[in-house]
């Protein structure tokens, strides 16, 4: 037995021999390529990794540019088509959807580049115009992990929201053709000069790329909410009330379909805030969660107010308080902890409630869906409050001239930051006001605004498009 074995024995031994020698000349040979074959070698991988980060990078921002879509239709067109009487459903959803069409067209023409594009302290120029220049590169000055044309088509979706959220005040009394120049000439003439001084290169107020006031805005509280919602209380004061307006109730024909609204608002509301990170790293972990926190608190904060005052915590409340949350952290998502999240959204909600319960009835202006008592009020204060709890720990975007980090908000040590949140709110404040004004007067003198009495008492569904969103017997 014994010499059978060592034949095998034998074998095996010269096996692990010569895979012990192959092993050693090809570690010899490693070691002594030329320093050029490892650089390449190095260089490959960083190469491959770069690729794989920014596909990760690219493939969260096209799914958050889908999100914010979904948040104009169906979440915007839901919720305010819940909201109205059953003769203006479809007239107010089809509000949300042309938009969706309009603002597309003018965003490649010329409103990317208006907002974008290099210019001066308060517009940007024509250097981008019909999306010249807009392709695979990236812009380092914006994002630099992810195609140029992803970063357009991101912020093309907050273009299209922005003034869908004005149509709130002056829903089931404005002409569908009023409305569209109206929004035409919005986008232009406020929208995209506020993006421009916010986010954009050389922007008066951009916090990112050395702006004169450093205002922070990480997703759109000066840009989306203070400027829609400031500019739909000029519109519920310019038009005046509905006929009836407040003596006769008016109560939503449909707050199943706003429940659902308000839900995909809330989801869409990722892709919102935590898409403006630009990347899919850990600054959009914080933002995801920071928005998450505060809607729930802000739901918990009006309907908790509702139910003190009222005796019954509504639906209505429950979901307008999310949405209040979520406009008020919508600037403060990339700079603030998950705990000041939650106190600004619960001091939203019930900010927000005051001023839709009280402010609004004391006065008796007929912002009809309450878009300045929720995104006028709410984007303000969730803008001030950013320059109070902002912390470097989340987003080092201050530096000194060495590099090193500075505070960001005033309870860390930065109490100049407010001033600035200031100048950034005044300015959203009056561009608004003023924009807005000469806008509404322009359309009106040309023609006109508001649908006849007529017309407003039929419902916007028949009057402006020929159709009805009920054809059960009896509905109004």
């Amino acid at each position: 037995m014994s010499k059978r074995r060592k034949p095998v024995a034998g074998l095996a031994t010269a096996l692990l021999t010569l895979i012990f020698l192959m092993m050693l000349t090809q570690a010899v040979c490693a070691q002594t390529a030329p320093a050029g074959d490892l650089s390449a070698r190095l260089a490959k991988l960083e190469a491959q990794a770069a690729d794989a980060k920014s596909s990760a990078d690219n493939a969260w921002m096209l799914t958050s540019a889908a999100l914010v879509l979904m948040m104009t239709g169906p979440g915007l067109a839901l919720f305010y088509g819940g909201l109205v009487r059953k003769k203006n459903v479809l007239g107010t959803m089809m509000q949300s959807f042309a938009l969706m069409a309009v603002i597309t067209v003018l965003w490649g023409l010329f409103s990317y580049s208006l907002a974008f594009g290099p210019g001066n302290s308060f517009v940007g120029g024509f250097q981008n115009l019909l999306l010249r220049g807009v392709a695979a590169a990236p812009d380092a000055d914006y994002a630099g992990t992810i195609p140029a044309q992803t970063f357009m088509v991101y912020q093309l979706m907050f273009a299209i929201i922005t003034p869908g959220l004005i149509a709130g005040a002056f829903a089931e009394r404005m002409k569908f053709s009023a409305m569209l120049v109206f929004m035409i000439l919005w986008s232009i003439l406020v929208y995209d000069p506020m993006a421009h001084m916010v986010w954009g290169k050389g922007g008066l107020l951009n916090a990112s790329l050395g702006g004169r006031f450093p205002t922070l805005d990480f997703a759109g509280g000066t840009v989306v909410h203070i400027t829609s919602g400031v500019s739909a209380l000029v519109c519920a004061l310019y038009l005046g009330k509905r006929v009836g307006y407040p003596k006769e109730a008016m109560p939503p024909h449909s707050v199943v379909l706003s429940f659902i609204g308000a839900c995909l608002l809330w989801v869409g509301w990722f892709g919102f805030n935590a898409g403006s990170a630009l990347a899919a790293g850990s600054l959009a972990t914080s933002a995801f969660v920071a928005t998450h926190f505060a809607a729930a608190a802000a739901a918990v904060g009006w309907a908790g107010a509702e139910w003190i005052r009222n005796g019954k915590p509504s639906v209505l409340g429950g979901i307008s308080g999310s949405v209040a949350g979520l406009v008020a952290i919508t600037p403060a998502a990339g700079f603030v902890k998950p705990m000041p999240a939650l106190i600004i959204g619960l001091i939203a909600g019930v900010f927000c409630y005051w001023m839709v319960a009280k402010v609004k009835a004391k006065f008796g202006y007929d912002d009809s869906l309450d878009a300045f008592g929720v995104h006028g009020a709410g984007g303000t204060l969730g803008a001030l409050l950013t320059g109070v709890f902002a912390v470097s720990a989340v987003n080092p975007i201050f530096k000194d001239a060495q590099g090193n980090t500075l505070a960001s908000g005033v309870l860390e040590g930065n109490p100049h930051q407010l001033l600035n949140q200031l100048v950034g709110v005044a300015i959203a404040w009056g561009l608004a006001i003023v924009g807005t004004l000469v806008i509404l007067k322009v359309v009106d003198v040309t023609i006109g605004l508001r649908v006849s009495e007529e017309e407003e008492v039929q419902g916007l569904d028949l009057s402006q498009h020929g159709e009805e969103g009920y054809y059960w017997e009896g509905s109004a």
